[in-house]
């Protein structure tokens, strides 16, 4: 019969199991990462027993290790989703734009006929005159006067002809570029769909060891590691605040900035979903992207495409509607409402919600409205 010693040490080497096990799932979501056959995994030398009612809680400790984990699996979900993000904006735009040369091609290749119909007729038309040189004609013709003053009118159709020869050319060569643009548009629109496949099976790895990490926890410790997340987002808000970031920050938004603000807000408690753009779920640049486009001003799609084109602003001089992009590789992105508070989509199993503006290491602002 197992004691309760047992039994907590069964409960602390199935959490520290499971946060092995996730870690080995990042590094081989990791990009770049040689996947090979994975060595067989030795048996543990002995099963943990199932926990019961009356084992003792995970430790503090443990907890912290599982929120760390969490935190850098839902991150590195974020990065894959920005770039499964970029893929598709693309594959949208070389979609169009393989549209458009094939419109192109068609009124090139009518051109083309058109074109070889008239070269056609002309020469038809010199067939029926013999081919002879305009001294010939000159000499044999019934009414020389009548020939002579026909002359311009064979000067105009040479010209004409040598001008239809140069036009027939032209189409011929801008119908091969239409052509080998479309072809490298096919090409890199593969490349773009490669891409989504690899982001998204990247994402839902990350979050499927996110998910089956915290399957790991009972209730009571669930709750207690949402606290945990609540004081480490106080902590980290507080001595942002306690640092004067705020001094100076004015609450008075633009038209427009307002406009966004206000669009954001209707969406609080909508759940959050990778690659979504609304109206129903968001993920964080979806929520953001959408809610500029609302007011009037439309934005790059994805967190890190709002940091590379939009103009920067100091945080001191931030006002709403402005957006705070977090984390060094710009994976996050929230929308500053006034008072050290953002509106954002923060991850899966969330929902889009009200934080401070504090929470999270802050990459920098940049204003969609400048």
């Amino acid at each position: 019969m197992s004691t309760g010693t047992d039994r907590d040490t069964a409960r602390r080497a199935l959490i520290t199991t499971a946060v092995a096990v996730v870690c080995a799932v990042t590094v081989l979501a990791a990009p770049g990462t040689a996947f090979a056959s994975p060595a067989p995994t030795p048996a543990p030398t002995a099963t943990p027993s199932a926990p019961s009612a009356s084992a003792a809680p995970v430790s503090n400790k443990d907890l912290e290790a599982v929120r760390s984990k969490l935190d850098a699996l839902y991150h590195d979900a974020s990065v894959a989703t920005d770039a499964y993000n970029a893929a598709e904006e693309q594959s949208k735009k070389q979609s169009a734009e393989i549209v458009e040369l094939a419109k192109k091609i068609v009124k090139g290749q009518e051109k083309l006929d058109e074109l070889k119909d008239r070269a056609g007729a002309a020469a038809r038309s010199q067939y029926r005159t013999g081919g002879m040189p305009d001294e010939a004609q000159l000499l044999l013709s019934d009414n020389p006067q009548a020939f002579l003053d026909g002359t311009g009118r064979v000067l105009q159709g040479q010209r004409a002809t040598k001008g239809l020869i140069a036009e027939l050319t032209r189409t011929q060569q801008d119908l091969k570029q239409y052509t080998a643009d479309a072809s490298a548009q096919w090409q890199q629109l593969e490349k773009n769909r490669q891409a989504k496949a690899s982001a998204k099976k990247k994402i839902t790895a990350q979050i499927a060891a996110a998910e089956k990490l915290e399957s790991q926890l009972e209730k009571q410790e669930k709750e207690r590691l949402a606290r945990l997340e609540q004081q480490a987002a106080l902590k980290a808000q507080t001595a942002w605040l306690d640092s004067g970031a705020l001094k100076g920050v004015g609450d008075k938004a633009t038209t427009a900035g307002k406009a966004a603000v206000a669009y954001a807000t209707a969406q609080l408690g909508k759940p959050y979903e990778w690659g979504a753009e609304g109206p129903s779920t968001y993920d964080c640049s979806g929520l953001t992207s959408q809610a500029w486009a609302s007011a009037g001003d439309p934005i790059p799609r994805t967190s890190q495409e709002q940091w590379k084109q939009l103009p920067h602003v100091a945080v001191k001089d931030m006002r709403p509607g402005d957006l705070i992009i977090y984390f060094d590789d710009a994976s996050h992105v929230a929308m500053y409402i006034g008072d050290g508070a953002i509106i954002h989509a923060p991850r899966p199993g969330r929902t889009v919600t009200v934080a401070g503006a504090g929470s999270m290491p802050i990459l920098g602002v940049v204003r969609p409205d400048a």
